[in-house]
């Protein structure tokens, strides 16, 4: 078939990769436009920019698809499916009619199951034990159109949003791949959404990632995963920044204050939540690299004394 591939990040690449390599063609590549990006504000192309152009490939990126001439530019395309993979850009419902057998998505989650920007951290902060795979035709809604196909996989008990993202992003592309070459033969019957099941994501802050350490331990241990690698879990400690890469909760009740240090040891340094401790296994200070807790130990022996020693500034 004749495609069109619209995506801008890392987690499109993949799949536009798995296309070229296909017997499918594709038509163009749409992307965001360059935008400043580093200590320098140079401006920098999307990663699916990079990539197409590594490819040769025709590279349109439009700082928005609502006017007429958008529209002309893809109906001279003449594709069969326009593929849209995290492109960040709204397709009118004129759009959306362009292409033979419509547009396309791969949306890393169950649907309905986490519509919106950010399924995998809120499949994490979820605590879900299982995710997967969705292609669905888009229409005018946000992640609501019929299901192509799903793929369920398992969530790994240390899993990161990093490694799930990339994890997702691979298995994702096979997937495209095989619902593309099911729907050039005619074989796929679109299933349309349960809309009452549906359940939806906001966009991640930075905000988000200071640790409240009245919440329950299990729940700090989920947004570690999440927020990993952006845009951080942390807390306060000794009037610094405290990183927080890796953690694990731990079942032990503890009639301490809220962000006490309970324990040092070789398997970690405990700290008292609303509900159980939370172990912290990876940590980084300000201008310094992430370490694990055994060298954060070493490094900072006499200012983590048990039942002295406060992170954050919230108590039970």
């Amino acid at each position: 078939m004749k495609l069109i591939f619209a995506g801008s990040p890392d987690f499109a690449c993949p799949s536009l990769k798995r296309l070229i390599q296909s017997h499918h063609t594709i038509a163009a590549v749409y992307t965001q436009p360059d935008r400043p990006a580093g200590r320098g504000r140079k401006l920098t192309p999307t990663p699916i920019k990079e990539l197409a152009q590594q490819y040769q490939l025709p590279v349109f990126d439009p700082a928005s698809l609502k006017t007429d001439e958008a529209a002309e530019s893809l109906r001279a395309l003449h594709a069969d499916v326009m593929v849209v993979i995290a492109y960040g850009l709204i397709l009118p419902a004129n759009i959306l009619a362009i292409p033979r057998l419509g547009c396309v998505n791969l949306h890393p989650s169950l649907l309905p199951q986490w519509r919106g920007a950010a399924p995998i951290q809120h499949t994490l902060l979820a605590g879900d034990t299982t995710t997967g795979i969705t292609i669905m035709q888009l229409d005018e809604g946000m992640d609501s159109g019929p299901i192509l196909s799903q793929t369920p996989t398992s969530v790994l008990p240390t899993e990161t949003a990093g490694q799930l993202h990339e994890r997702l992003a691979h298995e994702g592309a096979e997937q495209l791949l095989e619902t593309l070459n099911q729907l050039e033969q005619g074989s796929i019957t679109p299933q349309p959404q349960d809309h009452q099941k549906a359940t939806y994501t906001r966009k991640i802050q930075k905000a988000d990632a200071l640790i409240d350490w009245q919440q329950p331990a299990i729940t700090l241990a989920h947004q570690v995963r999440a927020y990993n690698p952006w845009p951080i879990a942390h807390t306060h400690w000794q009037g610094d920044r405290l990183r927080i890469w890796e953690a694990t909760a731990i079942d032990q009740y503890c009639d301490k204050p809220c962000g006490q240090l309970i324990a040092v040891s070789k398997d970690g340094i405990d700290i008292n939540t609303g509900m159980g401790l939370l172990r912290l296994h990876t940590v980084q200070l300000p201008g310094k690299r992430p370490v694990d807790i055994q060298a954060f130990i070493n490094a900072h022996q006499s200012e983590l004394v048990p039942h002295h020693t406060y992170f954050g500034v919230a108590a039970c």
